[in-house]
């Protein structure tokens, strides 16, 4: 294993650990630990979008089964991008069902062990998650032989509903997936309906629509386009890579306050990355 940090259970929770929310007629958001992942098809066709925190296949698989049936298996999974709460349990995952994965080609150095996320930012502008962000991992896994880059033409393998949008920030190859027939988009982290980086929040998974992670985004000018295009497309649901699904007015308000507000909302007062987008610009 490339990332020997991904073998360790992290004791992150929140009171949301362990439920499953039905968000459509054949889309499952289920939450493991602090983080969301999502089970889209029905028992003859399925895809698992993420594959959660480390040590949690288990906990993935037996989720799986209860939806789906005994020795359910994906026709593939999907990543919205690489970080450690994102993949915890895909080279598990991967090796078990022995399935292919699918990225974006710019996410895919992160993806095949060639190259490591830049460091998270503990000094960066936020609440305690923020703080103890540099205990996590930002080293690649290795699922070399197994994943490949998403269809130029925004098809999403196993999903022929949906198409595959570029929303990097977060990460270089962040990716977000959007329903066209119902507008129901999978965010990842291009924005969250939680604040991730204060402790009691993610706990309790207060909701409300914010940025992406403020202490593991190294670029806020592209993060701040990306919100700004998942705006756009009117999304009448929402799956967060972290917080509740969220859909309605409460979305659509929301999504419009960040857009508007984004550099008070999302972008921290200081931080690294954010002195660094300064110099940049």
């Amino acid at each position: 294993m490339a990332n020997e940090n991904l073998d360790k259970y992290m004791p992150m929770t929140s009171v949301e650990s362990g439920n499953l929310h039905q968000v459509a007629e054949d889309v499952h958001c289920f939450t493991n630990q602090i983080v969301n992942l999502c089970f889209v098809g029905n028992a003859d066709n399925w895809v698992l979008v993420d594959a959660g925190m480390p040590k949690s296949a288990k906990r993935i698989i037996d989720q799986a089964e209860k939806l789906y049936g005994e020795n359910a298996k994906p026709k593939a999974l999907i990543l919205t991008h690489g970080h450690f709460d994102h993949v915890g349990a895909a080279e598990e995952l991967v090796e078990k069902w022995n399935i292919p994965v699918f990225a974006h080609p710019l996410e895919l150095p992160f993806l095949t062990g060639e190259k490591s996320y830049p460091d998270p930012d503990p000094s960066v502008e936020g609440g305690m998650v923020a703080k103890i962000s540099e205990f996590f991992p930002e080293e690649p896994i290795n699922l070399k032989g197994n994943i490949s880059a998403f269809p130029e033409d925004g098809t999403v393998p196993g999903l022929p509903d949906w198409e595959w949008l570029h929303t990097p920030g977060h990460t270089p190859g962040h990716v977000s997936l959007l329903r066209k027939t119902d507008k129901l988009l999978i965010a990842g982290d291009a924005f969250i309906t939680v604040k991730q980086d204060e402790l009691w929040k993610v706990m309790m998974q207060t909701e409300e629509v914010n940025g992406p992670p403020r202490y593991f985004t190294p670029d806020w000018e592209a993060s701040e386009c990306s919100v700004a295009k998942l705006a756009g497309l009117n999304p009448t649901t929402a799956i967060t890579g972290h917080g509740r699904p969220m859909s309605g007015e409460d979305l659509s308000e929301g999504l419009q306050r960040l857009t508007t507000n984004f550099k008070e909302i999302a972008v921290p007062d200081h931080g690294k990355y954010v002195e660094q987008n300064k110099e940049n610009n």
